[in-house]
């Protein structure tokens, strides 16, 4: 059993990205999107990620909620 909390640290480091706050808030700073792209269709995302994001929403895995939150923050 998974015992991470899915939290946008948690989902940075799952992504390969820096997780300390100040790069999160960074990153969701620099890579808004339009309202009509998807979170796993973002041009900065690489395969894995993409491939991450797609099984996380269909399966309504762990990640799914956090993913949520980070795909609402990016469309602000």
């Amino acid at each position: 059993m998974d015992t991470v909390i899915p939290d946008f640290t948690s989902l940075f480091a799952q992504l390969g990205l820096d997780n300390d706050d100040r790069a999160i808030e960074q990153f969701i700073d620099t890579h808004k999107l339009p309202a009509n792209v998807r979170i796993a269709e973002a041009p900065y995302w690489n395969t894995s990620q993409r491939l991450f994001f797609e099984e996380a929403i269909t399966q309504d895995a762990q990640w799914a909620e956090t993913i949520e939150h980070l795909d609402s923050a990016l469309h602000m």
